[in-house]
């Protein structure tokens, strides 16, 4: 490896403010140190951007269905040493709703997280392996999951004592032209804090001592995904392909759509000729049309990755357990379901941008069934349709006859966008998918289960 360490101190009239509040909110100094160097990054001029100019041509890439799943023989010691994270820090604020979105009913009366338990549940009985699940939870999920986790799910336990779940840190929110914390309003003091991104899971392993404790119980390869993406099940063909390879990081990876465009997509550097995660918010504002070009650009990230837990100790480790990735800014609201509210600056990174600090990291190509997520009320609207199909083994998979495009969705946000209506619009089970090719719902309608299929290019 050659990621050497880096971090930079912004001026102290910005340093020491943001220190104090977040020491005052219980931070870690491993924490603050990152955060802190994100923003001196910030305020020397770094803007997160990656220019196309900076990119090589991407090469081959292996695919995943070249990997087949190897004997009992060689297969259960490598389930033994695994791990399954789950990002779970998401309250779908989007759709209204005020829990965590792997809370919420997705396919008849099962939730996101009832499905993962299931998963994981279906893979520790067939292959008699640990596997311990971890969610990394905010602060704004925790609780909600805990207590549903215990409700539904009684029985399930890790194994070495490891807790179910673990708290993603937080961070300020900052104020675009003084760069210092924002005032949230009184009665809504959490405003003032945001997630710094999904790479934080490096920082809170390391501060909730569950990477030590991992190691320490002789697990190595970890697969992490979104709590959203029901696609994402621990493959163990990929997982024997992953530990074969010796490498020390996989990205899984697939092609772009149309519907893709606007996503973050891989790319390789011309400086460095590794691998890297280029996402919108990095893409330069006059290069948009070359960002969403699908042909250039061919691959997203799912987030699904894969992880050597030796390999990443090591790096933390050279790295002074802060490694070096991507700045993203993020231009939001203070509020995020009022447009209207102060502006507000979030300094983000993104967990699969890792990939860049590994000589031998890579990308795998997988099928789109490994990528089924729900962002929005048409994603769910998909989900809970007959397009997607729940397995034996719980795995949820687009339906073979669709060859792994589904059709483009689009609901009329004024009717649609809030889980609540969206439900007494579309009552489950919602209208036949299966053979439709693409549709738009602009109008206020109300779609009981006996509403003729959509078939073909459908606009209400």
């Amino acid at each position: 490896m050659s990621a050497q360490p880096f971090h930079p101190v912004p001026p102290p009239a910005l340093a020491e403010p943001i220190r104090a509040a977040m020491e005052a909110d219980g931070a870690p100094e491993l924490v603050i140190e990152a955060f802190l160097g994100n923003v001196a990054r910030w305020t020397a001029g770094e803007h997160g951007t990656i220019p196309v100019a900076s990119l090589a041509p991407l090469g081959l890439l292996p695919t995943a269905e070249e990997f087949t799943e190897p004997a009992p023989a060689v297969l259960d010691p490598l389930l033994a040493r695994s791990i399954v994270i789950k990002l779970n820090g998401g309250l779908g604020t989007s759709m209204g709703l005020q829990r965590a979105k792997s809370l919420m009913p997705v396919k008849a009366d099962l939730t996101f997280l009832d499905i993962i338990v299931r998963q994981v549940e279906q893979l520790r009985a067939t292959h008699h392996a640990p596997l311990p699940l971890l969610l990394m939870d905010s602060f704004s999920t925790h609780a909600d999951t805990l207590a549903v986790l215990r409700e539904r799910h009684p029985g399930f336990a890790n194994p070495e004592g490891l807790p179910p779940a673990f708290v993603q840190h937080r961070v300020p929110k900052l104020d675009p032209d003084s760069r210092l914390p924002v005032a949230p309003p009184p009665d809504h003091p959490d405003l003032g804090w945001c997630p710094p991104g999904h790479a934080d899971i490096y920082h809170a392993l390391q501060t909730t001592g569950i990477l030590a404790s991992l190691l320490a119980a002789g697990y190595r390869y970890a697969f992490i995904s979104n709590a959203d993406n029901l696609g994402a099940i621990l493959s163990p063909a990929i997982l024997a392909a992953f530990a074969a390879a010796r490498a020390p990081f996989w990205m899984e990876v697939t092609r772009r759509t149309h519907a893709d465009r606007k996503g973050g997509h891989l790319a390789r550097s011309a400086a460095t000729h590794r691998l890297l995660l280029r996402e919108s918010a990095q893409c330069p504002p006059d290069e948009v049309d070359d960002f969403q070009d699908i042909d250039r650009h061919r691959y997203f990230n799912t987030n699904n990755l894969w992880l050597d837990l030796q390999a990443l100790d090591a790096l933390l480790r050279e790295t002074d357990g802060l490694p070096p990735l991507p700045l993203i800014v993020n231009r939001k609201t203070l509020d995020p379901s009022v447009p209207a509210s102060p502006p507000a600056i979030q300094l983000e990174a993104a967990m699969g941008a890792l990939i860049a600090d590994f000589p031998d990291a890579s990308a795998v190509v997988v099928p789109r069934t490994r990528f089924a997520p729900v962002k929005t009320t048409a994603d769910l609207l998909a989900i809970r349709s007959d397009l997607y199909v729940l397995s034996d083994d719980y795995h949820l998979e687009l339906h073979p006859s669709r060859h792994g495009i589904p059709p483009t969705i689009t609901l009329a946000p004024r009717y649609y966008k809030l889980l609540a209506d969206f439900d007494r619009r579309f009552p489950n089970p919602p209208p036949s998918l299966l053979r439709c090719d693409a549709l738009t719902i602009a109008t206020d309608r109300t779609f009981p289960p006996d509403t003729p299929p959509f078939i073909g290019t459908v606009s209400l």
